[in-house]
């Protein structure tokens, strides 16, 4: 897998997760669509959105988070890999708890805010 900027010890932390969860190359219907969106006329002549499906598990994925294709489909594997672990495993990932945090993080401010000031008008 040739990338822009993405290190080889982040590849090979991919490949080791998806081998340990029995994610095969075979098993994923890779497709590169055009992207659309931010990134100019680039975005919009190249096929630079990635478009993963799990065929097993039928789980999807879609990546279109930078201009370059490479990086995008190493984003959208380790998308997958971390659904796909989520699936088999039952448990939330680090990265789906951390959000969590954050969502709980802002709701908390919010609210105390709120507290201090008021409604916000019109949202209600």
């Amino acid at each position: 897998m040739s990338t822009g900027f993405i290190g080889p010890e982040k590849i090979r932390d991919l490949e080791e997760t998806m081998r340990r969860l029995g994610i095969h190359d075979r098993d994923i219907q890779e497709r590169f669509v055009l992207a659309g969106g931010r990134g100019g006329q680039k975005v919009n002549k190249t096929a630079s959105c990635v478009h993963l499906t799990h065929v097993p598990t039928g789980i999807e994925v879609k990546c279109s988070k930078t201009r370059s294709q490479a990086m995008n489909r190493f984003f959208a594997r380790r998308v997958l890999a971390l659904k796909i672990e989520e699936k088999l495993l039952g448990k939330d990932s680090e990265e789906a708890r951390q959000r969590s945090r954050i969502r709980k993080q802002k709701k908390k401010r919010a609210h105390r805010a709120q507290e201090k000031q008021g409604p916000v008008p019109g949202k209600q």
